[in-house]
């Protein structure tokens, strides 16, 4: 079938009512009442002869074929997105999106400088429209390498071909308990490192064998994959586990945490930008060279 306009604006309305999960949780990003959305999805059903949902007391399902549809239009709405900045950059013009995905719990990192290169681009872009998104690194990873993230920050340990590494800067880890842990209220002298590492862990979900303790973790040990989760288990007073030191130290202050003396599992952890290989537009491009002058 040819392709029109219409089909694309029928397609980016499927879309946002498969990521949002229904026609209801649609209507505020679309902008558009629950009937209108159903008869876009109606329309589109009817233009291509198959059904894209079941919509009724049950709730909203995507069929099989509903979501072939929905990873072709994915693919056309970012396809034409990536093509309207390369056309836009031919004139000239820095209009489109940048979608970037940083790690979670970084913003209060003073080395964090993201706001400041925020602030940067969007004077020099003013009408590129950011898109600020949080992920875990694997889904960074994948995300900017099929395209549906521009820009991604954290700290990446598999980085596959095709993608573009620059260090930024050194996030610092420490150990950590809670203050309802049995060692919260024991003196160093008195803690052995022997007691810690036979501690229940909360280790990082994401992070290569090489950032867990020495020890194969056991069956008492837990893993998190955002590092709110894990501060909360920590604070739990049930485990002890590796924490930034900018985000442990309000706790601390406050005697909610305390670190631990255990310097063989003090982690330095490298921030990285996520790019992919080769050539980007100009948005990106512009971005990406502000963001490490920040760091220069």
């Amino acid at each position: 079938m040819q392709i029109t306009g219409s089909d694309i604006h029928l397609l980016t309305v499927f879309d946002a009512v498969v990521r949002n999960g229904g026609f209801s949780a649609a209507q505020v990003e679309l902008g558009l009442s629950q009937p209108t959305i159903s008869n876009h999805i109606t329309a589109l059903e009817q233009r291509l002869g198959v059904t894209l949902c079941q919509r009724g007391r049950r709730g909203f399902l995507v069929t099989e074929k509903g979501l072939m549809v929905h990873e072709i239009a994915k693919t056309l709405i970012e396809t034409l997105g990536t093509h309207s900045g390369h056309l836009a950059a031919l004139k000239g013009n820095l209009v489109g999106r940048l979608k970037i995905a940083v790690l979670d719990c970084v913003a209060t990192d003073p080395n964090f400088r993201l706001p400041q290169a925020i602030a940067r681009f969007s004077e020099a872009a003013p009408a590129v429209r950011i898109e600020l998104g949080i992920a875990r690194p694997q889904d960074i990873v994948g995300a900017v390498l099929d395209g549906t993230v521009h820009v991604g920050i954290g700290s990446f340990d598999n980085i596959l071909s095709g993608l573009r590494v620059t260090d930024l800067y050194h996030e610092d880890h420490a150990l950590y308990c809670g203050a309802a842990h049995p060692f919260f209220g024991r003196s160093e002298t008195a803690l052995s490192e022997a007691e810690i590492t036979a501690a229940p862990w909360v280790h990082r979900g994401y992070w290569s064998r090489q950032r867990r303790k020495a020890v194969n973790p056991t069956d008492l040990d837990r893993f998190a994959d955002e590092i709110e989760a894990q501060l909360i288990l920590i604070l739990s007073g049930a485990y002890i586990g590796l924490l930034p030191l900018h985000m442990a130290e309000g706790h601390v202050a406050a005697g909610r945490l305390r670190r631990l003396a255990y310097s063989g599992e003090d982690y330095t952890c490298p921030m990285q930008m996520l790019t992919r290989a080769g050539q980007m537009p100009q948005v990106n491009a512009l971005f990406t060279q502000i963001l490490a002058e920040c760091y220069g």
